[in-house]
């Protein structure tokens, strides 16, 4: 059974949503981490909705932060605890998704997910496995979980627009080029972009990017 996810939301800037954009936070963050990203976006996509939830496990031992599975190298975990983790939080999303659909009354046609670095491993994780394809994914200096599976587990193929800083110390920025031939030897509609000199974050000509692939894949942007 999935949890109930806390989240935040800024709603359409003409009042009615037509789009919904939906953003994972990082490793230690939360859902409002990322909400502030709708100021710079919700100017340029009027007519769309934001919500960031917050994963639903708080960090053992640490004083504040989210995780959406733990990760072994950072708190000891066993390998089976992550993976038992990042499935019940895949779970946990795909009914928040579901249920904020059916709050703004649109399809998933209208909904793109933005997450970053953990959070960009669920949107990879959750969106190729939903029975209906959303409009778009966009993964952050992120990691494409067991790109093994992949192929074998897709049951849609949404496009999906990778971004990595070309610096990142925290996840690779080889992880990029794994997710890029994993998802377009599945037959995903791939496109990448690198930040060039950019660490684990998010640069103004990510967020550039990101916008043009909005407007270009999300209907009503």
């Amino acid at each position: 059974m999935s949890r109930v996810l806390k989240f935040g939301r800024k709603a359409a800037r003409t009042g009615r949503a037509k789009s919904l954009v939906v953003f994972l936070h990082g490793y230690g963050a939360d859902g409002a981490d990322l909400l502030g990203l709708a100021d710079v976006l919700g100017p340029h996509l009027p007519d769309t909705a934001f919500v960031a939830p917050d994963a639903a496990e708080r960090i053992p031992g640490a004083p504040f932060g989210n995780q959406w599975f733990p990760i072994p190298r950072f708190d000891g975990s066993t390998p089976a605890a992550a993976e038992a983790g990042l499935k019940r939080s895949a779970a946990d999303i795909s009914a928040f998704l579901d249920q904020r659909l059916s709050y703004e009354n649109l399809g998933p046609e209208n909904l793109a997910v933005i997450g970053f670095s953990q959070g960009a491993m669920m949107a990879l994780e959750v969106a190729p496995r939903r029975d209906t394809p959303m409009a778009c994914v966009i993964a952050i200096s992120g990691q494409l979980i067991q790109p093994d599976r992949l192929a074998a587990e897709a049951k849609v193929k949404p496009p999906v627009l990778i971004m990595h800083g070309d610096q990142d110390m925290v996840v690779d920025f080889t992880e990029m080029s794994a997710a890029a031939d994993a998802l377009t030897a599945a037959g995903f509609d791939t496109y990448g972009h690198v930040m060039q000199g950019s660490g684990h974050g998010i640069a103004q000509d990510g967020l550039e990017t990101a916008l043009a692939f909005l407007r270009q894949f999300l209907p009503n942007s």
